[in-house]
């Protein structure tokens, strides 16, 4: 579904990027915190920044006279389950080899994770985490740069790539720090796996499996962030290691 949108293609699918650097930056100079010492809380500044691309998402399917569903080709397909579960494990695959390729590359360690990414929160907070983070990620995520990114390019391999690449350059900047070799690990980390997901969207136009997955990726993460919240110690221990 090709939209008839004020804005250029290249504003709607970079405003995840700028947002989470103003947001950021924002943040930094209200706490009067440097950036790396916010950036445990990044999912909190996530719910902020998902809603209001949910909010204008909405926005844009109100001027074209269409729904999130359309957007995103909703439909209610026949569910395999068999064929489901090997989506979603060869999407897992490719998102957790996506980090330890880019910790191996940028790093020079196998496996490498960002500890801070999973950084402890109040513990009410991390709890409220788990239920908003991943559905309203999944969301944003999938309907900007699938529904809306996929979808306004006729030409196959830019309608997978370009989508891609800002689905991926996005996470550059969640948690936004002043450090090239962080900013290039966190995207390459993430590249392989959104041009899958960009292809796999391309060709089928089905989100069913793909926000599964998403879903179980960020609930991961999610719960990771609990696991530290509520042990600490943990944390220390992954933080001092890396």
């Amino acid at each position: 579904m090709k939209l008839n949108v004020t804005p250029s293609i290249w504003f709607v699918l970079s405003v995840r990027c700028v947002s989470f650097i103003t947001a950021f930056i924002l943040c930094s100079l209200i706490t009067q915190k440097e950036l790396v010492e916010i950036t445990h809380w990044w999912t909190i500044i996530a719910w902020v920044i998902n809603m209001f691309t949910i909010g204008f998402l909405s926005l844009i399917c109100r001027r074209n006279h269409t729904t999130y569903r359309k957007l995103i080709y909703w439909r209610k397909d026949k569910a395999h389950f068999s064929k489901g579960i090997l989506f979603i494990i060869i999407m897992i695959l490719i998102g957790i080899g996506g980090m330890y390729l880019a910790g191996a590359l940028c790093y020079a360690r196998f496996p490498y994770l960002a500890p801070m990414m999973i950084a402890p929160l109040p513990r009410s907070l991390a709890i409220i985490n788990v239920f908003v983070l991943p559905i309203t990620t999944t969301l944003a995520e999938d309907g900007l740069y699938l529904g809306y990114g996929v979808n306004n390019f006729e030409v196959k391999w830019t309608a997978i790539l370009i989508p891609a690449f800002f689905y991926a350059l996005q996470h550059s900047f969640i948690p936004t720090i002043i450090d090239f070799q962080h900013i290039v690990y966190r995207f390459l980390s993430f590249f392989p796996l959104t041009i899958w997901i960009c292809y796999q969207y391309y060709r089928s136009k089905n989100l069913r499996y793909i926000m599964i997955g998403h879903w179980i990726l960020n609930i991961a993460t999610t719960m990771q962030i609990v696991m530290t919240s509520f042990m600490p110690e943990i944390y220390k221990t992954i933080s001092t290691s890396t």
